[in-house]
């Protein structure tokens, strides 16, 4: 079974010093990236998270603080992971709520703009736990018939990810091999940033999913209260809702478009049936 690719997919997967996608840190970082040929490029970096890695996140991953000290950092590394991951759609095991948006907030503080529009995303987990309701090792050992040796380890998660994919394409006969039908099945709602805060509506417009305006549309909660856009921006929310929330901002600020005679004329030619 090979992945049905139009461009290179990159698996990864991120250990870090703890799950809050705005302020943890990445300790490491493992990156498999498939060619629609076939053919592979791995790389594993641990990483100096320039603080403290807590008892309770080295429990899980086993990685400690005398581990990366001399390690780079990942605004050193960062340069090197963007040009890897450059035009690549990106797939992980749970990525779509951590990995993705944590990755984002590590290259936007290395001052790489990292954006997900010409990408799609695929969350092996999504697809797992829609089928089956399990985690990542009993998927490894359900799927592939093999025992997760180094759980918790970036490359070793990573690995297993990808192989899962391909079993459950094997598996399931109502899931497509395609790139585009994999990112849809495995997204939870539209959402116009990574963490959740900026939805969008059947209509398609963004929409807060929290606090008093949630369900309102962030254009109209701007247009009432353009204060509540300086609140979120100093407010301890992902530097990439930010970004989404200012580019709906610059999108409504933006001067409008006048059309030439010839546009107005190709316009009513349009909405009348004229030609």
């Amino acid at each position: 079974m090979n992945l049905n690719l139009t461009k290179p997919i990159v698996f990864f997967d991120l250990e870090t010093t703890g799950v809050n996608i705005a302020t943890d840190r990445v300790v490491e970082i493992a990156i498999l990236k498939v060619f629609p040929n076939g053919n592979k490029e791995s790389k594993t970096w641990l990483v100096n998270p320039e603080v403290e890695i807590p008892a309770a996140a080295t429990a899980v991953h086993k990685i400690t603080n005398e581990q990366v000290v001399t390690k780079p950092t990942f605004k050193e590394l960062a340069p090197e992971i963007d040009t890897m991951i450059a035009g690549c759609d990106l797939a992980g095991f749970n990525s779509n709520r951590f990995d993705i948006p944590l990755l984002a907030e590590e290259l936007m503080r290395a001052g790489i703009d990292f954006n997900m529009k010409d990408r799609k995303a695929i969350d092996v987990q999504v697809i797992f736990h829609k089928k089956e309701q399990r985690t990542l090792g009993a998927g490894y050992q359900f799927y592939c018939g093999k025992v997760l040796e180094g759980a918790h380890g970036a490359e070793a998660d990573t690995n297993a990810t990808y192989e899962i994919l391909l079993a459950q394409l094997e598996k399931y006969d109502d899931i497509e091999n395609s790139v585009d039908a994999l990112s849809a099945y495995s997204t939870h709602g539209k959402r116009a940033d990574f963490a959740g805060f900026i939805l969008r509506n059947e209509e398609g417009e963004e929409i807060f999913s929290f606090g008093k305006h949630k369900g309102r549309t962030v254009e109209a909660v701007l247009k009432e209260n353009p204060g509540y856009h300086n609140w979120m921006q100093n407010a301890d929310f992902p530097l990439y809702t930010k970004k989404v929330l200012q580019e709906i901002k610059d999108r409504m600020t933006a001067p409008k478009k006048t059309m030439t005679e010839s546009e107005k004329l190709q316009a009513l030619q349009q909405k009348f049936n004229l030609r």
